[in-house]
């Protein structure tokens, strides 16, 4: 019997035995009529009670005997009534109870209850995230376990349905799949459903059929289930903290008890179980006992390394050009090769997310995908069941934001993430655009954070940089980046750790602990001294973080951090530009005409509001002394602001021809036309953003002009190692902003200057490593951050070739090594996730969360 229908007759009893109580007190106050309607009410409930229990049990059930004699005692005690004979309402009432208790002991304890589970996957590709659930339900015999795929739609431009696709034929063979119009909710009424799409009508790509919403699904189920269709290598995208299924979901599976406090805060925390997740135990299971690879395949296969590749959504829309030259590029790098097969497996949403959010580039991605599959010297995945390419795959090559790179990753085959901006094999002096990151005005150049997070020393403050010590166990992920020198000593600042390092010229010195709330990489972005005082500068972190390195304590502060970080129109992440004077800590708003002030002794806060026309955000400030300069985030207007008398002045005329230029997806725009101002006399030298000139503003006159710098700046990156925001900057020290002499740094080329504003001079400066040292610091295959695992990343010393040819400077792979790396960001991560998740909501039922 279902479980419902066992609570349904646990009800009957219940009310039995209420009407049983209702018949003896109309007895005592001799109300006939009523005893008689009570009586029948009875027989009428133990009939219907009766029927449910035979139609499931049949005929021959003990307690459908029993509720048979039930409804011959109950009829004649109404006869006897009827007859108005005389009766004993206390021995009526005995008689009846001795009736129905052993009715209740042979449901309650006779009867098996069977539960009804529901598996409502849509995609074939995402049913991993569900297959082990089922085969734990499928074994247990007493569950009917259905699987119910579903109906999706592509989205059309203006977000309404179009296309519609099913693919319940395309299960494998060992599942049976019901049609999703066969199963009536309404009448079923479910004991548990599980889905794995969160988005309900928030998709911008695609839609399931609106009836399996989260929000109506629940009406039927007693428990709704979400299980994630992605698996995580260790970080968690923004767009997974909130998505509408997580609020009407009874329970949401995470892959690890670590990524607790990556959720909504708003969520109960008894709806977050740590299970792990179920994508792993195929893997695990299919890596055990490989299935023969398919006919078309062996050919391909045989003698060779075959290496996965996987073009992911993800990786397309944050830079599609760079994407397809990627693609291009891998191509040539396998096409030709005797040792090595490339098996392509793109994403399979990809064609339709380019269709709907990048369709002027579907033609070229169609191109390389014709010259791929027509070469037939790859194989070409298209197959609804990934799980094959990884099981027949030696190895994977592709982006890192993606759920596959954890299936190898618990599958202990190697990684090699790729960057999207290489498309050629490095050239000897590629390395550059790898380890020099740039210079930081507020901080001390004579240390530079490179390679991931060691740590390199110019003693003798000449730009000659020397290996001085490993700041973090993790070999990438950016966990720190600038040196600031405050009072003598250095402290490196982070921007995704949780402690800010006190350095010295043999090392580290000591760690300065922060409070953890790191659940994904950006932290901080920002970081300027003021007297005794560093401050930390928050993107995703809760508070400023200011550190008294006097006092040697730390300092949270808190609120009106919209004002300087915020999402535009666009979605993407803008952050304010800052800087300090006369004791206070400026943080302007990207998006508006709003700063905060924060009082460096106190931290009191105040927020300004600019009334400059046109003021859209300011990308940078910066103090001259007196005034600040406030470079515009969005459109033309410069802003200079003297704090003090709230005096303020607008420039908007900007030189002819200034266009700025995103910096991944190449559109115009005019957005940051600047990154920093550097004064002389009574100039303004203004250094591009993502704009195309430097500028020259006059003080008094207010006229802008461009200003060529005598040596040369390349208006484009040499090629993919050398990537940049922009084409250059000024990165003189601030405390040195207004002078003669300043440093330019060529971002394209990685190039640094210092020019004579008067003369117009300049030299090179020679920016100097050890070749050796950077090679010993490679990483090759280690630890590469919290939010990926173990791996080897490509670049100008680890190339796609190179990793083809096994030439790998750094660590070799080490199995054991990767296999504990994802192990610990994984519970139950032995194959038994499917099964603990079974087991968990078969002993919640009836126990859910409030």
């Amino acid at each position: 019997m279902r479980r419902y229908q066992k609570k349904i007759a646990k009800e009957y009893i219940e009310l039995l035995e209420q009407a049983h109580s209702a018949v003896r007190r109309s007895m005592e106050t001799e109300d006939e009529r009523t005893v008689l309607d009570l009586l029948g009410q009875c027989q009428e409930a133990a009939i219907h009670l009766g029927t449910m229990i035979e139609a499931e049990e049949g005929e021959d059930c003990r307690a459908v005997r029993m509720l048979e004699e039930y409804c011959e005692l109950v009829f004649q005690i109404y006869t006897l009534a009827g007859q108005k004979q005389a009766l004993n309402p206390a021995k009526v009432h005995k008689q009846l109870k001795k009736q129905l208790i052993p009715i209740e002991n042979s449901i309650k304890h006779e009867i098996r209850e069977r539960l009804e589970v529901v598996f409502l996957p849509y995609k074939v590709s995402m049913w991993d995230s569900l297959e082990s659930i089922w085969m734990a339900a499928e074994q247990d015999e007493n569950c009917d376990a259905y699987v119910i795929p579903i109906p999706y739609f592509d989205r059309n431009q203006d977000r309404s349905l179009g296309q519609m696709h099913y693919e319940g034929e395309q299960y494998p063979d060992y599942v049976p799949v019901l049609w999703y119009e066969d199963y009536d909710f309404q009448e079923r009424q479910p004991d548990v459903v599980f889905i794995h799409n969160p988005y309900d009508d928030c998709n911008f790509v695609t839609s399931i059929h609106p009836f399996f919403y989260s929000s109506n699904l629940k009406r039927f189920a007693d428990l709704l289930v979400y299980i994630p269709y992605y698996s995580t290598a260790g970080g968690m995208s923004e767009g997974q903290r909130q998505c509408p299924a997580y609020y009407h979901a009874d329970y949401i599976v995470m892959q690890a008890e670590k990524y607790r406090r990556f959720f909504d805060d708003a969520l109960s925390q008894e709806k977050l179980v740590a299970l792990g997740s179920p994508k792993f135990d195929r893997v695990i299971r299919l890596c055990s006992n490989p299935p023969e690879p398919p006919e078309a395949w062996k050919e391909k296969m045989a003698g060779k390394r075959v290496c996965f590749y996987n073009t992911s959504i993800n990786g397309m829309l944050g830079n599609t050009e760079g994407f397809l030259k990627k693609m291009e590029y891998v191509f040539r790098c396998f096409e030709g090769r005797k040792d090595t097969c490339l098996l392509w497996r793109p994403h399979p949403l990809l064609e339709s997310t380019f269709v709907s959010m990048r369709p002027q580039f579907k033609p070229v991605y169609d191109t390389l995908k014709r010259y791929f599959v027509s070469g037939d010297w790859g194989i070409y995945d298209d197959s609804p069941d990934m799980t094959d390419a990884i099981v027949h795959s030696d190895a994977y090559i592709g982006d890192s934001a993606t759920s596959v790179t954890s299936l190898f990753g618990i599958a202990g085959k190697p990684l090699f993430v790729l960057n999207n901006n290489i498309h050629s094999v490095p050239e000897e002096e590629d390395w550059r655009g790898e380890v020099i990151r740039g210079f930081f005005v507020y901080g001390n150049q004579n240390w530079m954070v490179a390679q991931g997070n060691k740590l390199y020393y110019a003693q003798k403050e000449d730009f000659q940089y020397q290996y001085c010590c490993d700041l973090s166990e993790y070999a990438r992920g950016d966990y720190y980046i600038w040196t600031v020198t405050v009072n003598g000593k250095n402290y490196v600042c982070p921007t995704n750790a949780n402690d800010i390092v006190e350095v010295t010229a043999q090392g580290i010195k000591r760690r300065i602990p922060l409070e953890n709330h790191l659940e994904q990489p950006g932290a901080f972005y920002g970081f300027i001294s003021c007297g005794d005082y560093l401050f930390l500068i928050p993107n995703y972190y809760p508070a400023i973080v200011k550190y008294d390195t006097a006092k040697d304590t730390v300092q949270y502060i808190q609120g009106n951090q919209d004002v300087f970080a915020g999402t535009a129109p666009n979605g993407e992440r803008y952050l304010g530009g800052y800087c300090v004077c006369d004791g206070k800590l400026y943080l302007a708003s990207p998006l508006d005409n709003r700063i905060l002030v924060v009082y460096a002794h106190t931290g009191e806060q105040k927020i300004a509001a600019l009334e400059a026309d046109g003021v859209k955000g300011f990308c940078g400030l910066v103090c001259d002394g007196t005034d600040i300069w406030c470079l515009p985030y969005e459109g033309k207007t410069i802003v200079r602001w003297n704090p003090k008398t709230g005096e303020q002045q607008g420039y908007a005329d900007l030189p002819q021809g200034l266009t700025c230029k995103h910096p991944v997806r190449k559109y115009e725009c005019m957005t940051i036309p600047f990154s920093r101002a550097v004064f002389y006399q009574n100039e303004v030298f203004l250094s591009p953003g993502w704009g195309n000139m430097f500028v020259r503003l006059d003080k008094d006159s207010g006229k802008m002009t461009e200003w060529k710098p005598p040596f040369p700046v390349p208006e484009k990156e040499k090629n993919g190692y050398f990537t940049f925001s922009g084409m250059a900057s000024f990165v003189t020290p601030a405390k040195n902003v207004s002078g003669r002499e300043h440093l330019v740094f060529s971002g394209y080329d990685r190039k640094l200057y210092k020019i004579d504003l008067k003369t117009n001079e300049w030299q090179e400066i020679d920016i100097g490593f050890d070749r050796t040292d950077l090679e010993k610091g490679e990483a090759g295959f280690q630890k590469e951050s919290q939010w990926l695992q173990y791996c080897c990343l490509e670049n100008a010393f680890n190339s796609l070739p190179d990793f083809l040819d096994g030439n790998i400077t750094g660590h070799a792979f080490d199995r054991q090594s990767q296999l504990d790396a994802y192990g610990s960001i994984a519970a139950n991560h032995d194959g038994t996730s499917g099964e603990k998740i079974y087991e968990f909501v078969k002993e919640k039922l009836g126990r859910k969360p409030t």
